[in-house]
């Protein structure tokens, strides 16, 4: 069943209102419309609870042409039918990312002026399992960054990639986008990081991997650049252009196998086992937050539960007492 025009209208000038004014990234916009895309889709296919005329009158009941007739029975009920779906019902997180969009919305319809109510703000998502983030010991993480060892111009430039991405806990679309001028300073203690909505942060760098980004610039870069088009890109694939997260996937998964880990390891991986290592050695977790680039320390605090868990193995392998 198509969309209404009104409710079309209504969701492009939200997805306008969040990549212009808030400012965020492309690939959040366009989760959001994916998101948008559902509720509306299952909106032109619900019928108005308010129909008693209309079904008095022998009508048939009309699908919600009209955001003001949407009610908060409408938004728990569409809760329920995502997990209910017949076809690859969504998980609890999916569930609950889709929402936090469809509330978004609705606040935004609010603000200007579209509906008289906000009527998915009380509405409240499916309990979450608790999930810990998966990291990997500084043991793996050492044999992860060896298995980039070599002087090729391939090597050198994983080696750079990834100790730069374990060094600054970076999300990985925040690494493959740098470019030489972010790193090419006096000194290079540090890298300017552009994340989530745009928000810039600085984080240190450490001695590896200033010394890995050195000679991946001097000894494989300039090499890399003459095989494409003249580009800004600090990082670039065999052909010249700028390395995509999905090539950064690939580098790090063909460097666990040549390392023999056994566990599943992703870009994000690198980030997990920063933040886990940092805190275990003693960092401060509004530190740790900061590195990250998190806008709240709860987000950050999920980390702390890994570290106790360790804490936890360890009191109870050491402790004469502890079984």
């Amino acid at each position: 069943m198509s969309i209404a025009a009104p409710v079309a209208t209504a969701v492009h000038s939200y997805l306008r209102h969040v990549a212009v004014e808030r400012g965020l990234a492309g690939n959040t916009v366009a989760a959001y419309r994916r998101d948008l895309g559902l509720y509306t889709a299952w909106l032109a296919a619900e019928p108005e609870t308010d129909t008693a005329a209309t079904i008095a009158a022998g009508a048939p009941p009309r699908p919600i042409t009209d955001l003001r007739a949407v009610t908060r029975q409408h938004i728990s009920a569409f809760v329920q039918h995502l997990g209910l779906r017949s076809t690859s019902p969504l998980t609890a997180a999916s569930i609950a990312r889709i929402l936090s969009t469809v509330r978004g919305f609705h606040r935004f319809l609010l603000d200007e002026g579209l509906v008289e109510a906000d009527v998915a703000h009380d509405t409240k998502p499916p309990k979450l399992a608790l999930r810990l983030p998966k990291a990997i010991s500084i043991e793996q993480v050492t044999a992860l960054l060896a298995a980039t060892d070599g002087g090729d111009v391939q090597r050198l430039r994983d080696r750079a990639l990834l100790e730069l991405l374990y060094a600054t806990g970076a999300r990985v679309s925040e690494v493959v986008n740098l470019n030489v001028d972010d790193v090419l300073v006096e000194g290079f203690d540090s890298v300017r990081l552009t994340g989530k909505g745009d928000k810039q942060r600085i984080v240190p760098v450490g001695s590896f991997a200033r010394t890995a980004v050195s000679d991946y610039l001097v000894r494989a870069r300039p090499m890399l650049s003459a095989r494409g088009r003249s580009t800004p890109a600090l990082f670039l694939g065999l052909r010249g252009q700028r390395v995509s997260r999905q090539n950064a996937w690939l580098i790090i998964r063909a460097a666990a196998e040549r390392a023999g880990l056994t566990v599943p390891v992703s870009p994000h991986t690198l980030r997990h086992s920063f933040a886990t290592h940092l805190l275990a050695g003693g960092a401060d977790v509004r530190v740790v937050q900061e590195l990250l680039g998190h806008s709240s320390v709860a987000t950050t605090q999920i980390y702390t539960l890994v570290t106790i868990d360790t804490l936890r193995d360890m009191y109870t392998t050491a402790h004469p007492r502890a079984r």
